[in-house]
Order: structure tokens, then C-alpha cells, then sequence
């Protein structure tokens, strides 16, 4: 009976699971609180650091007597900026008719004449001119480059098919790859590579800017199609 009893009752726990304590709570709760509002307190206070400044350098091409300011009780943020819209605005409509076309290439054709003025002048337009362009002209497809060396692999864009003289020289099928730095990836290589080297993923330009920013950190969850451990170089191609 009693074999038939010790059988029958239930096995207790050897050790029960300790309750983190009050440091680690703290110190958990306070990194939960960094993580929620530090993206948005920093995001907040650069808009109001580009507000700020875009109204300080409109303000300083009003003249005196028209300055809102000088006849309101309070200052109104965000003025300046809407100046600057506004301003924009009237350019790109003057712009894109007849005569602005005539006045613009009037002003480029003396522009060409001044040796480093133009040299500056046409990199920052063509920079310009391919950031605001269609997806085809900017970055178009996240790919893995096998950089610096075999075996190491880094985050590129396309940026398009290479063309000219490049192309010329080297009989190959090849891409313009952008190569960001991180954190910044505003600086970065130019690396022209032969399309069958180049590795494609399936993430988004945004998603990649991301990863490439945050140095890995935020990783873009991966796409329901395909096996993860088997990626052809050639796919995509």
C-alpha cells in the first residue's frame, strides 16, 4: 500500500526558479524605456533643429517691415519652412515652362564658362538630378558583394548597368554598385561589378539602408520564398 502511495504522488520540483531582483527589474525596465522613447525624443529634436534653422535663414531674407514676427505677440515655428515650400514651388513652376527653360540653360551656359564653378555645379546637379529621379535611375536592388577580400561579404545598392568607357574597357556584364559606410551611409565606394558575382536579396533599399545604418542591428525579417542556407550568385540575373 504504501509502494502503491509513493508511486502515485506527484515528483516535486528539485529547485524553484529564482525571481530576478530588484536591480535587474530596474535596470530592465529603464533600457525598456530608452528603447521606446529615445527614437522618438531624438527624432522630435532634430525637426525642431531643422525648423529652427530653416527659420532663422528665412527670416534673414525678409525684409524688416514684412517680418510676421514684428506684429505678432508670439513666434509661430514652422514659417520658414513654409516659406521654403512655398518658394520651391514657384521655382519648379517657373521652371517648367518655356521661358524658365530659356532663363536656366542661359544661366548653366555662363556657369560652364567659370573652370571650377562648373565642376562643382554639374556634380552637385547630377547628385541632385539622381537622387530625385525614378527608382530606375537610383538605388533599384539590395545585394551581398564579396568585399574586401574572398570570404567577406558587405551590403551593397545598384545603382544601374555600367555604361561609357568602363564598360568599354572591361567586355564584361557589368553593375554599378554603391557600397555604404556604416553608420553613415551617405559615404561610401563606387565598385563596378561583374552581375554573376553579385549575390541578390530579397529585402527592400529601405530595409537594407536600415541594416546598414543600425550596423546589423536591425535585421529585415526574410522573405517566405526561397531556402535560407541555399542562395545562388546568379539569382535575380
Amino acid at each position: 500500500m504504501s509502494e502503491h502511495t509513493d508511486q502515485d504522488a506527484p515528483s516535486q520540483p528539485t529547485e524553484t526558479r529564482r525571481r530576478p531582483g530588484l536591480t535587474a527589474r530596474l535596470r530592465t525596465y529603464l533600457l525598456a524605456g530608452i528603447v521606446v522613447t529615445a527614437p522618438i525624443g531624438i527624432t522630435i529634436y532634430l525637426a525642431v533643429l531643422f525648423v529652427e534653422f530653416v527659420d532663422g535663414q528665412m527670416r534673414g531674407l525678409v525684409p524688416a517691415e514684412y517680418d510676421p514676427i514684428r506684429y505678432l505677440p508670439f513666434d509661430i515655428p514652422g514659417l520658414g519652412v513654409l516659406a521654403l515650400l512655398l518658394m520651391l514651388l514657384v521655382v519648379g513652376f517657373f521652371a517648367a515652362g518655356l521661358i524658365g527653360r530659356m532663363v536656366f540653360r542661359l544661366g548653366e551656359s555662363l556657369i560652364d564658362r567659370v573652370p571650377v564653378v562648373r565642376s562643382v555645379y554639374g556634380a552637385l546637379k547630377q547628385i541632385f538630378e539622381t537622387v530625385f529621379a525614378d527608382s530606375s535611375s537610383s538605388f533599384r536592388e539590395v545585394v551581398l558583394v564579396e568585399y574586401p577580400r574572398r570570404g567577406l561579404w558587405a551590403v551593397g545598392f545598384i545603382t544601374g548597368r555600367t555604361r561609357g568607357e568602363v564598360r568599354e574597357r572591361i567586355d564584361r556584364d557589368l553593375v554599378n554598385v554603391f557600397l555604404p559606410t556604416t553608420p553613415n551611409p551617405t559615404s561610401g565606394f563606387l565598385l563596378f561589378v561583374p552581375r554573376d558575382d553579385l549575390v541578390h536579396l530579397d529585402m527592400s533599399v529601405e530595409e537594407g539602408i536600415k541594416m546598414v545604418i543600425s550596423a546589423g542591428i536591425v535585421t529585415p525579417p526574410r522573405a517566405a520564398t526561397g531556402d535560407a542556407d541555399e542562395v545562388s550568385p546568379t539569382a535575380g540575373s
